[in-house]
């Protein structure tokens, strides 16, 4: 791109991001305040106002892991002691966050006050010798005339193979990112960036260009949201082990030295460091001359070693034939609905997925809360993107693995059974286009695509709809859950998308034959409905007419 003459920062109060306006927020009802507010109102405000107002969910989600670390830290709720940490932060709900600043063992401070006034000199976005979340020594590591640009940096807009998601940018009339969305966008790269080729960095003897994919890579993040964001920050807390410390838990921002690149990234010692410290890329702002906007940017490897993935208490685990854990990855196909066990129910054996760890406190903040899915759905090994992914669950009434949840496991049996018929109703498509078509070559895409835009979205209005109906009184032993009229709900929807897509060839004899014969794989499942369930889910192949 362009030579900066050094490319230091022009460190001014406008880009300092405790006090400067940042964050778009949306207020309670009757509530008022501005769009925008920095990092210091947002806790203030906090009981005020109702959500964050970031359309882009990667940073959403980046936004939230940030913003836990600075709610245990203002709250003191980083260390596991003194006394109770659940008593602590119901103290907490009761009283809001602490406005005054509050002394801690070693010279930390907590407080809203006290965590910002320590640490006011390390939140500026252009700050010469310590940018928040930057590396200033890459202007002298990287070429200068080589730099990423704006466009990569805004991963909205189109630069390399990725297209442009909110307008039409253009190289030759650059709008220059603001302040807000400069900030985000160094976020999101830290924990969505994009591995292979960047920016050359020379770090003494090592000089490449290969960066390492960040942490939530291609990944689904999982939050808790309540009524208004005190809740909902609250609520996204995790209680530390009792051996964590936040002299060595450690942010970014909090360490005295720079990390060393040709060292392994350090491991996170605890939620904090978890939270905010395992990025895999170094990155570098340059401020416009007015120091509220970003005119070129530097994007490069942050560590040579080997890549840590850390623990993460915000998503699904799967688990793989071989017993490895992987992340459930972001599919912009898929409905929220259909991860509900996974989000509401403790692991049952080996096989099933690991429930996010935030869920297993969530509800002691309040029983009526909402599960927001927060993800991008790009390739996790290449540096496409393709869509973003959010999704709010309805209320969820109370835990459900106490209070809904009968021997039968209602909640897991009305998911598997919304499951089943989808995996039906693709089967059955498919054979009858081949027995229709008497081409193995001949792409059924265009049926497929057409019953699955039927069928998905009235299957999962069907399991909000009997999901809400599960008795939640306390003792209950029966969940009212009837598995026969769930079935046959869920097998009529399929019945519906498959027959409504169909229809048109059943005029000849030949789709008429093609079109019964298949409908069968759905009515099979309607017949005996567990005996389907336990069968794998393999496709079945056509036989010719």
């Amino acid at each position: 791109m362009s030579d900066h003459g050094g490319g230091r920062g022009v460190a001014t109060p406008a880009s300092n991001l405790i006090d400067q306006p940042w964050i778009p927020v949306a207020w309670l009802e009757g509530k008022s305040g501005p769009p925008y507010v920095g990092l210091r109102s947002l806790f203030l405000r906090a009981g005020e106002i109702r959500t964050l107002l970031i359309p882009e969910a990667p940073a959403h989600s980046a936004l939230l892991r940030l913003l836990y670390a600075l709610t245990a830290r203002i709250t003191a709720l980083d260390e596991a002691g003194p006394g109770s940490w659940g008593d602590r932060r119901e103290e907490i709900l009761e009283q809001g966050f602490p406005e005054q600043s509050i002394e801690l063992p070693g010279g930390c401070k907590a407080g809203i006050a006290g965590y910002f006034d320590q640490w006011s000199h390390r939140f500026d976005l252009f700050d010469r010798d310590r940018p928040w979340l930057q590396d200033p020594r890459l202007p002298d590591q990287c070429d200068r005339n080589q730099t990423a640009g704006i466009h990569k940096l805004v991963m909205s807009r189109s630069a390399g193979n990725n297209h442009s998601w909110f307008g039409h940018w253009s190289h030759a009339e650059l709008v220059l990112p603001h302040l807000s969305q400069s900030a985000l966008s160094l976020l999101t790269w830290h924990y969505w960036g994009a591995p292979g080729a960047l920016s050359r960095r020379a770090v003494g003897h090592v000089s490449h260009h290969y960066a390492k994919a960040s942490p939530l890579r291609a990944a689904l993040s999982y939050h808790p949201e309540c009524d208004n964001l005190l809740l909902t920050l609250l609520a996204g807390l995790t209680p530390p082990d009792g051996d964590v410390s936040r002299q060595t838990d450690l942010c970014p921002w909090e360490r005295e030295d720079l990390p060393d690149p040709l060292k392994p990234m350090p491991e996170p010692q605890g939620p904090c460091s978890r939270l905010t410290a395992c990025s895999q890329h170094a990155l570098y702002l340059v401020a416009a001359a007015d120091g509220e906007h970003t005119t070129d940017a530097y994007i490069t490897w942050a560590y040579d070693a080997g890549r840590i993935r850390p623990e993460d208490d915000y998503l699904i685990w799967d688990i793989g034939k071989d017993g490895e854990t992987f992340p459930r990855l972001a599919r912009s196909s898929r409905s929220l609905w259909r991860d509900i066990d996974a989000l509401l129910l403790k692991q049952l054996d080996d096989a099933s997925p690991i429930q996010p760890k935030v869920m297993d406190h969530a509800f002691d903040v309040s029983e009526y809360l909402r599960v927001r899915a927060l993800g991008f759905e790009q390739d996790a090994s290449q540096a496409a993107n393709h869509q973003y992914v959010d999704s709010t669950t309805p209320v969820l009434l109370s835990r459900v693995e106490e209070d809904v949840v009968s021997s039968e496991l209602p909640v897991r049996q009305l998911r598997e059974l919304g499951e089943l018929f989808g995996h039906r109703l693709e089967q059955a498509t498919k054979e009858a286009w081949l027995k229709y078509t008497d081409d193995k070559k001949n792409d059924p895409g265009a049926w497929l695509d057409a019953v699955a835009a039927r069928y998905w979205p009235s299957a999962e209005d069907e399991f909000w709809s009997k999901f809400r109906q599960l008795t939640r009184s306390d003792g209950a032993v029966d969940s009212g859950f009837d598995f026969e009229a769930a079935c046959r709900a869920f097998g009529r929807h399929a019945l519906d998308a498959y027959e409504a897509v169909t229809d048109s060839v059943t005029r000849t004899p030949r789709g008429a034959k093609a079109v019964t014969s298949a409908k069968a794989i759905i009515l099979a499942a309607l017949k005996d409905p567990l005996k389907a369930m336990e069968q794998p889910k393999t496709t079945r192949a056509a036989k010719k007419p």
